[in-house]
């Protein structure tokens, strides 16, 4: 009992550092800019794509697949701001529709250069096998997922909290208007933040091939999960992207390991209750 209990723990906690990696990105985008970036998905799954090419099919350290998965998603997520959606800011309904259509762009650029039939889960080399602890027997990809989606969170909160950047960033998303007239440049500041979003998307695509593969449905998937995320966690900070992620990882775990039938509505029923509760999130705040 004591080792089920451990293992749905961990395998929770995996699950909700990828969701994490996913919706903090979304959650900075949408708390600093006021941008609901439907197409953070479609980034994901082409980091995904983009990592599996040089991991796998090229023969590349999955470091570098790591990094090409990032950078790719990064500067795709850089265009598409500097390219249209700098020139919707506070044009919600706009803002929807463009990610939205990019969404399906991207999905069917995925599908036309790496067709349809998903890849197999991959990892970096040293991570295959097991990692055994007090007779406890655990994968270390999975580990290795926790602790650097720790290590994530840590630097995110420091960038947020404790950083020049951050601390213009969390201005402009309080007052736009003097943030601006105090001479900050908001929109420097925003196109980095962007891209930061972006390429963590991208790592996470690469990072969470392991746990849930790499298709091409993945970015409709993964943009649902996000958005749960920054429900239950609330929008505009790390914090609560990352109580979020590992409180749907670790019910979505004991859901699947109790109740297998219901184990997809786990997370809804989850989602549901703190909507109820508290409308903004659990750390959330309004934007």
């Amino acid at each position: 009992m004591g080792d089920w209990f451990v293992i749905n723990i961990l395998n929770g906690l995996s699950y909700g550092m990828v969701l994490f990696l996913l919706a903090s990105g979304m959650s900075m985008v949408l708390g600093a800019m006021g941008i609901v970036n439907l197409a953070h998905g479609s980034i994901y799954m082409v980091g995904a794509y983009v990592g599996w090419t040089v991991a796998v099919e090229l023969g590349a350290t999955f470091g570098l697949g790591l990094l090409a998965g990032g950078l790719s998603a990064g500067l795709l997520g850089l265009v598409i701001e500097r390219g249209l959606l700098r020139k919707l800011y506070k044009r919600e309904n706009e803002q929807a529709l463009l990610t939205i259509g990019f969404m399906y762009v991207l999905g069917n650029l995925c599908d036309w250069i790496w067709g349809g039939w998903p890849r197999m889960a991959f990892t970096a080399k040293f991570l295959k096998g097991f990692f055994e602890m007090f007779g406890l027997v655990y994968p270390k990809a999975r580990l290795a997922v926790i602790i650097i989606g720790l290590v994530f969170a840590t630097g995110l909160w420091w960038l947020q909290d404790r950083t020049r950047m951050g601390a213009a960033v969390r201005a402009g998303m309080d007052d736009k208007e003097t943030a601006m007239g105090l001479g900050i440049n908001l929109d420097r500041g925003f196109a980095i933040v962007f891209f930061i979003s972006s390429f963590i998307a991208g790592l996470a695509g690469v990072i969470g091939a392991q746990l849930m593969g790499v298709h091409n449905n993945l970015g409709h998937e993964v943009l649902l999960l996000a958005l749960i995320v920054l429900i239950v966690g609330g929008v505009g900070s790390i914090q609560g992207a990352l109580l979020g992620g590992i409180l749907i990882g670790i019910i979505d775990a004991f859901g699947k390991a109790l109740f297998p039938d219901l184990a997809m509505f786990t997370m809804y029923f989850a989602m549901v209750i703190v909507l109820l509760i508290r409308p903004v999130g659990l750390l959330g705040r309004k934007i």
